[in-house]
Parts: structure tokens; C-alpha cells; sequence
């Protein structure tokens, strides 16, 4: 039988846009009016999908709706989807920050929350009296939190500063107190939403290992909400897409990461970009645009093993700059860098003679398995130390199954690179 942790039937919850609380004295009314009556809540009827890109018809919008999922003891569960899907919502409820509209939350152990960062630390308060202050908010009692008082120190990386009000804290100094102090006090259930993306690479690593431990040896539960697929693929064991509000898909990590991208991925060949679009530098080269061409030129989103890609750009120089740097970084869905390309790895050298140029970058005979992958332009000074312009995950491309050299079956699954090295038998040897 399951080994049940934690449970969620039918939970939906309904904002009303604009308001702080339930709305006007009249629909409180309402609501009292038909709950004695035994009649459902007439507001409950009403109310748009989570569509943060539609306008909608209602002030009512349901955040989250008719969400089921249960979670046995000592899994890990990846919780991911676009922002504003409701993840962050579902991790409120779960740890019973807010109250579902509808639905129920059953568990069966304590639950620990980093929902944000520095969420209750007193600032007044010392690193260590918050400690002793987060233990007793988790339920511990003075005696666990002070046998584990040494540990979260040293993990935290805080000594030093330990004995210093909080207030004076960094961000990702917060954070790692928090986690330290979540991590090491042993809940039942740890929730946690996208704080690790405060902290550095190493704490972020120590983090990753320190749920695995706890998961695995401890036989705890993890809810982790990121948008780090990498971390993702790497700690959980099962994955739930939210869009709009309500779940795409709940099963395999692998198979997860692949709706979520599938979701989150437009299939579109070319872009323009504008002064919307989420970019950084400090614009004295802006992009115009992007777009994918394969070998006969033809404006494709999709391509096969064997294909040429093509990466067409227009950059627009809006200072008296004659010479920058470009940078194209190719990624998988799980946000892993696959390489970073530029001109003077092949000896070529951008000199600006007009405000606005068009290139194209031809990567020959990709290799690529198949699944989705994003690219990263950046433009730069020749030592890559001023950012002109940046747009990450500006566009992003398939690479199917298929193509001249495949004759057999090639999953994501089974790699990264596809070769096909010559093979040949050296000599015969005689026993």
C-alpha cells in the first residue's frame, strides 16, 4: 500500500481582481445569505481561467481549479509551469498560508515552508535568536532546535555573522539561513518556492544535495517549485505542470520538463524585438531580430539530424562603437548549456560600418538529439566586460527524430550528441 503524506482533493481558490479580502459587504452578504440556506456560494459560478494573457470578462479570476494529487513519504515532487500558472499559490495552500475557495488539504506530518525569502525572520533579531524563533514557528521544541543549532550554523556559511540582527543580512544570506534552519529541523514535509534561485552556485549545490539526503536517508518529502529545470531533473522523482491554473500533467520528471517546454515553448521561427521585449545592457547595440533558416534557406522552427541551422540577426548600433563582440549560447530544455559560439572562435571580427546590419551564423550538420533547445544572444565589448544588449531564451528550436544519418530510434534519453565515428577492424585475433 501507498505510504500517503499528503493529499489534495478538488482545491481551487478564486481572487477577486482589484480587491484585498472577499470584495464588497454586499457579496459577503450574499455568500452568508445563501451558506445558511444551505445554498453553494454564488460566486463560486462565476470567475475567469488563470490567463494572464487574455483580458478577461469577470473581476474573478480562479487561481488555481479542481487540483488532485497525492504525495507518498520520501518523494521528491517538482512542481513547474509558467509564471503565473499558480505554482506559487498551490505551495501557499499546502502550507496553509491562505485557505483554498474550495477543496481540502489533508497531511499527515509537519510541514516546513520557505515560500520567501526571509519569510518569518524578525529583523530586530539576531541570527541565532531567529533560528531558536523558526524552530518553535516549525513546532520544535527548545531542546531539538539546540542539538541542531551547531549544524545549521555551519551549513549556512553565517558564523561570522550569526550574532548580528538579520536586518543586516544579504538576500541569499537570509536564504541560507532559512534553508539551514528548515533542512537540518527535520519536517516531515519541506516546501520550497524558487528561494534557491537567491543563493549562489555552491549554496545552490549544497542545497540540491542536502533535499537529496533528506529525501532519500531521511525519508522525508520534498515540494519544490523552480524554473531551474537542470535542479528540477536532477532532485525530483515526479513532476506536475500547472497551466492556467490547472494541472497539464503529473507523472515522470522527464516526461514533465517535456509538457512544461512543449507549453512554454512558441513555435515560431523569427522575432521581432522591441523595447517590451526582456532584455539587459545598456543599449548601445539593441537586437532587432532573430530567426532560424535551415540549409535551403527557408524559414524553419523545427529541424533534423543532419540539418543546417542557420541563425539570422539584425543589430542595430546606436553608438559610435565600431567594433563589439557576439555571443549565441544554445541550451536544452533543462536549461543546460550546450556551447556558447562567437566570431573570433572562427576568426571573424565584427566591424560596424552602417546603424543597422544583418547576419547569420551557419552551424553545419547539427548533431543535436532530439527535443527543444533555446538560444541566448548577447552582444559585447571586444573584452566581453560591457553588456551592450542581452535577451536570454530569445528563441527557441526542435530538433526531431529523424534525419540522414538516423536509422534507428533516437531518444532524448539517450543522449546529447549523435556521432557516427568510423569503425573498422584493426586485426584478427587467434586464441
Amino acid at each position: 500500500m501507498k505510504d500517503i503524506i499528503l493529499k489534495a482533493e478538488n482545491i481551487s481558490k478564486q481572487y477577486r481582481l482589484g480587491q484585498v479580502g472577499t470584495g464588497t459587504l454586499s457579496h459577503d452578504l450574499n455568500r452568508w445569505w445563501h451558506e445558511i440556506r444551505g445554498k453553494e456560494n454564488p460566486y463560486l459560478k462565476i470567475g475567469d481561467t488563470n490567463d494572464r494573457s487574455t483580458k478577461g470578462e469577470s473581476d474573478y479570476v480562479w487561481a488555481l481549479q479542481d487540483i488532485n494529487f497525492e504525495v507518498e513519504r520520501g518523494e521528491v515532487l517538482g512542481i513547474i509551469g509558467k509564471n503565473g500558472a499558480g505554482k506559487s499559490t498551490l505551495l501557499k495552500i499546502l502550507s496553509k498560508v491562505t485557505a483554498p475557495t474550495t477543496g481540502s488539504i489533508k497531511c499527515w506530518g509537519r510541514i516546513a515552508s520557505l515560500l520567501e525569502v526571509g519569510t518569518g525572520f524578525n529583523g530586530e533579531m539576531t541570527g541565532r535568536e531567529n533560528i531558536f524563533l523558526n524552530g518553535a514557528i516549525l513546532g520544535m521544541t527548545k531542546k531539538e532546535i539546540a542539538s541542531k543549532l551547531d549544524e545549521i550554523i555551519e551549513f549556512s556559511g553565517c558564523e561570522r555573522y550569526i550574532d548580528t540582527p538579520v536586518k543586516r543580512y544579504s538576500s541569499g544570506m537570509t536564504v541560507r539561513l532559512a534553508f539551514a534552519v528548515a533542512a537540518f529541523l527535520e519536517p516531515e514535509i519541506l516546501v520550497i518556492d524558487e528561494v534557491l534561485a537567491v543563493g549562489d552556485a555552491e549554496f545552490q549545490k549544497k542545497a540540491i544535495g542536502k533535499m537529496q539526503d533528506i529525501s532519500k536517508q531521511g525519508g522525508r518529502t520534498v515540494l519544490f517549485v523552480s524554473h531551474n529545470m537542470a535542479a528540477i531533473k536532477q532532485l525530483c522523482t515526479r513532476g506536475i505542470v500547472l497551466e492556467n491554473g490547472k494541472v497539464k500533467y503529473d507523472g515522470n520528471v522527464d516526461k514533465a520538463i517535456e509538457t512544461y517546454s512543449e507549453t512554454n515553448y512558441s513555435k515560431i521561427s523569427q522575432i521581432k524585438f522591441d523595447h517590451n521585449t526582456n532584455r539587459s545592457g545598456n543599449g548601445k547595440m539593441e537586437f532587432l531580430s532573430l530567426e532560424f533558416l535551415n540549409q535551403n534557406n527557408k524559414s524553419v522552427q523545427e529541424f533534423s539530424i543532419g540539418d543546417d541551422l542557420n541563425i539570422a540577426f539584425k543589430i542595430k548600433n546606436n553608438s559610435d562603437e565600431t567594433r563589439s563582440e557576439i555571443g549565441i549560447q544554445i541550451k536544452s530544455s533543462d536549461d543546460m548549456p550546450i556551447f556558447h559560439i562567437m566570431p573570433r572562435d572562427s576568426n571573424y571580427e565584427f566591424i560596424h560600418t552602417n546603424t543597422e546590419e544583418q547576419y547569420v551564423v551557419s552551424i553545419k550538420d547539427i548533431r543535436l538529439f532530439p527535443g527543444s533547445y533555446s538560444v541566448t544572444i548577447i552582444s559585447c565589448n571586444t573584452t566581453g566586460h560591457e553588456i551592450y544588449d542581452m535577451i536570454n531564451n530569445a528563441l527557441h528550436f526542435d530538433v526531431l527524430d529523424g534525419g540522414k544519418y538516423t536509422i534507428r530510434p533516437l531518444p532524448r534519453t539517450a543522449g546529447l550528441f549523435f556521432l557516427n565515428p568510423e569503425w573498422k577492424k584493426v586485426s584478427d585475433l587467434i586464441n
